[in-house]
C-alpha cells in the first residue's frame, strides 16, 4: 500500500468528531485509507445492492447493527436516509471516530452533512496521488511528461496498469455511470463529446457559451454538465481572484482536470512522448501543478485557496495562493525546461500594482534546477513541496 499523506489529518479528525466523512473521486483510494486506518470497525458497501436494499427498507435496524462498534460505511451516498438516522446515533454517544463515511459524489454528500450532521462530522477530501507520494513509494516517474500521461490514480501504480487501459475503463465504469445517477443524461454520446470538448479546455479560462455551442447544447446545459463534473470530483475551477486593483478583470473561471491523465486520454493522446509538441501540453502541466497544491490542502482538511488573475489588458497570474492575510502569492506556471526572464513579466507587472514583494513571487517550471532570481524563486516542478508554507 502507498502511503498517503492525509493518514495523520484523518486520524486527527477522527479523535475529534464522532464521525469522518472521506469524499473524493472514484479510486482515489478512499476505502484502502480509511480500511487501513481503522482496520478494526466492521466494513459495510453500499454498491452491493442486497444491502443497499436493506439499508434503505429499514436503516434503523440496519444502523442498530453497529450502534456499539461504529462502522465503515463505503458509497453512502446511494442510501441518503441514513444521514438522518446517524444524527440521532451521534448525539447519542460523544464518543468520538464511531463512523468513517466514504462517498464519490461530493454534492450530495456536503448537502447531507449540512442538513442533518452540521458540527458532528469531520470532512476530508482525498484526491489521487501526489508526486511527494509516489517519490516516497519509489515509484516516481523519469519525466513530467510520464506524469501527465499516466495520471495519479493508485490503481495505476499499484497494480502496473497501462494508463490507456484504466483511463478507458475508467471513463466507462465509472465518470458515465455515477454522473447519469446524479443527473438524467439522455444522450451519453453527446456527453461524452462534451467531457472531451472540456478536457481540450483544461488549464483555460472556459468560456460557457463557445463551450455549449460546440456541443451543440444550450448555455444553461454546459453550466449544469461542469457542475457535475465538479461534483465527482473529475474537475475543479479556479475564479478570478478579487483584488482588481482598478483594473477590470475577466470574471469567467478557469477549469482544470483533477487528473491529467484522465484529461490526457480525453484529448486522444496515446503516449508520453506524443506531449512533446502538443498543443495541450501546457494546459496539462498547469493542471498537474494547480492540483498538488490543492492536493496538499485537500490532504489536511483544508479548503480550495487558489485563484487566478487575468485583467482585460492580457496580464495574467496562472495561480494565486490566497493567504488569508491580504498578502496573496502570485505563481505562474510553465511548462518549458529553460528558465527565461519573460516567466517573470506578468508577475513583476502583478507586484508593481499589489506591492508584492520577490520574495514571494514564484515560477514553477518543467526544468529540474531550483534558483533564486532577482524578480522571484523559480521552482522545479519535482520541488513543489517548496510552496507548502503558503498553503
Amino acid at each position: 500500500m502507498i502511503k498517503r499523506e492525509a493518514e495523520e489529518k484523518l486520524k486527527e479528525l477522527a479523535a475529534g468528531f464522532p464521525a469522518v466523512s472521506v469524499t473524493g473521486p472514484r479510486q482515489s483510494g478512499k476505502t484502502t485509507l480509511v480500511r487501513s486506518v481503522f482496520p478494526e470497525k466492521p466494513y459495510v458497501l453500499l454498491e452491493d445492492l442486497d444491502i443497499r436494499a436493506y439499508a434503505k427498507e429499514d436503516p434503523r435496524s440496519f444502523l442498530a447493527q453497529y450502534t456499539d462498534t461504529g462502522a465503515v460505511i463505503d458509497e453512502i451516498q446511494h442510501v441518503p436516509e441514513l444521514f438522518s438516522y446517524l444524527q440521532g446515533i451521534l448525539d447519542s454517544s460523544k464518543e468520538p471516530g464511531r463512523f468513517i463515511l466514504t462517498g464519490s459524489q461530493n454534492f450530495m454528500l456536503s448537502e447531507k452533512i449540512s442538513q442533518s450532521l452540521a458540527g458532528r462530522v469531520g470532512i476530508l477530501k482525498l484526491l489521487p496521488l501526489s508526486i511527494s507520494e509516489i517519490k516516497n513509494a519509489g515509484l516516481a516517474k523519469k519525466s513530467y511528461e510520464d506524469y501527465l500521461f499516466t495520471g495519479f490514480y493508485p490503481r495505476i501504480y499499484a497494480n502496473d496498469i497501462n494508463a490507456a487501459d484504466y483511463y478507458s475503463s475508467y471513463i466507462q465504469t465509472y465518470i458515465e455511470r455515477d454522473l447519469r445517477q446524479l443527473k438524467q443524461i439522455k444522450d451519453l454520446f453527446l456527453f461524452q463529446d462534451f467531457l472531451k470538448m472540456c478536457a481540450n479546455r483544461n488549464g483555460q479560462v472556459v468560456n460557457f457559451s463557445s463551450l455549449a455551442n460546440d456541443c451543440g447544447i444550450s448555455d444553461k446545459t454546459a453550466k449544469e454538465w461542469v457542475s457535475l463534473l465538479q461534483a465527482s470530483f473529475t474537475v475543479f475551477l479556479t475564479r478570478t481572484h478579487h483584488k482588481n486593483f482598478n483594473k477590470r478583470l475577466t470574471k469567467m473561471p478557469k477549469l482544470y482536470f483533477t487528473d491529467p491523465g484522465l484529461a490526457s486520454n480525453l484529448a486522444g493522446i496515446q503516449n508520453p512522448e506524443q506531449l512533446n509538441y502538443h498543443p495541450l501540453k501546457g494546459g496539462l502541466f498547469e493542471s498537474m501543478i494547480a492540483g498538488e497544491l490543492l492536493k496538499f490542502r485537500f490532504n489536511r482538511s483544508r479548503e480550495n485557496n487558489l485563484y487566478y488573475w487575468r485583467d482585460k489588458s492580457g496580464h495574467e497570474i496562472d495561480c494565486i495562493i490566497d493567504t488569508g492575510q491580504n498578502n496573496p502569492v502570485p505563481v505562474e506556471i510553465k511548462a518549458g525546461r529553460t528558465i527565461s526572464k519573460d516567466y517573470f513579466k506578468n508577475i513583476s507587472y502583478w507586484n508593481n500594482l499589489s506591492g508584492n514583494t520577490p520574495e514571494r513571487s514564484f515560477v514553477v517550471y518543467g526544468g529540474d534546477n531550483s534558483q533564486n532570481r532577482k524578480a522571484g524563486r523559480v521552482i522545479s516542478y519535482d520541488d513543489i513541496g517548496e510552496l507548502t508554507g503558503y498553503l
